[in-house]
C-alpha cells in the first residue's frame, strides 16, 4: 500500500493531465463549471472531489474517470492481484 493518500495521488494525477492538455485551474475549472479554488484544493489533495465533480473534470480533461481514478493509482509491485 503506498504511503501517499488517495486523495494526493488523485490531485497529481489531475494536475498532470490538466497541464498535459494546456490548461490553467481556472480554465479546467470553467469546463468543469467548478470553482478554481476548488480545482486547486482537489489538485492539492486538500479536498476529495465528489463523484459528480470528479467525473466533470475528467470530462474536461476528455479522459474517462475510471482512467483518471488509474492514473492516481501506485504502480503494482510484483503483479500481486492480477489475473
Amino acid at each position: 500500500m503506498s504511503a501517499t493518500p488517495l486523495s494526493k495521488r488523485f490531485g497529481t494525477a489531475v494536475r498532470r493531465r490538466r497541464i498535459e492538455a494546456g490548461l490553467s485551474q481556472e480554465r479546467l475549472a470553467e469546463l468543469a463549471r467548478l470553482h478554481p479554488t476548488y480545482v486547486s484544493m482537489v489538485e492539492r489533495g486538500v479536498r476529495n472531489p465528489t463523484l459528480d465533480a470528479a467525473a466533470r473534470i475528467a470530462k474536461a480533461l476528455k479522459v474517462t474517470l475510471p482512467k483518471l481514478i488509474e492514473d492516481a493509482e501506485p504502480p503494482d509491485k510484483g503483479g500481486a492481484g492480477k489475473e
